[in-house]
């Protein structure tokens, strides 16, 4: 007998209503690009060719009524993901703790990496023009692997070492924190725009 065990549980789907909202989160974000004087210095030396809020304006769900907007209409997904996943949380509620803004130049890239203190993070995508960069994510037990033979590039989706997404505008991603992800550069002529966050057990 043959059994697959361990699986990576991820949510992904679009936001309803979202095109009018998408105009309003793109003009915000525009604006802030332009009045986020920290975030536009911490850009220049670790998003070049971008502008990010993550070390500046990261709580942008409580501050913003169009972000505050997005929570609420992520919540539904979030549920669902949280009755996938047959947490017990004891009482105790998944909560968003933080919510920033991306914006990706040509050439802007965001390496391997993986949200710490936190139980799911999501990405959702406000703009991605023709170019726009694929949401990677990786095997998370890619450096296990060690002596195994390459699986054959039409493999299954859900035993690939990675899986890309081309996501559109209204599309979101939820997943749980621990599961390394990337951003490769972004090739398109105008700005691929999207909105990152993470949710913590409260």
């Amino acid at each position: 007998m043959i059994q697959e065990l361990f699986p990576s549980v991820i949510a992904t789907g679009r936001v309803a209503g979202s095109a009018k909202l998408n105009n309003e989160l793109l003009r915000e974000i525009n604006i802030l690009a332009e009045m986020d004087e920290p975030g536009v210095r911490w850009s220049k030396k670790n998003y070049i060719g971008g502008y990010s809020s993550y070390s500046s304006l990261t709580q942008l769900h409580h501050t913003s009524p169009n972000f505050g907007d997005l929570e609420k209409r992520l919540r539904p997904h979030l549920k669902q993901l949280i009755q996938k996943l047959q947490w017990d949380l004891m009482g105790r509620k998944v909560e968003m703790t933080t919510c920033w803004a991306n914006r990706m130049g040509k050439g802007t890239h965001h390496t391997l990496h993986l949200h710490p203190l936190s139980v799911l993070s999501g990405v959702y995508f406000v703009s991605t023009p023709a170019g726009s960069s694929r949401f990677k994510m990786e095997d998370p037990r890619m450096e296990r692997l060690m002596a195994a033979p390459p699986r054959k590039t039409n493999c299954d989706r859900k035993i690939r070492p990675y899986i890309e997404f081309e996501p559109k505008p209204g599309d979101f991603i939820l997943f749980e924190s621990w599961m390394k992800h990337e951003v490769p550069p972004h090739r398109g002529d105008k700005p691929r725009v999207s909105i990152s966050f993470n949710y913590e057990w409260l």
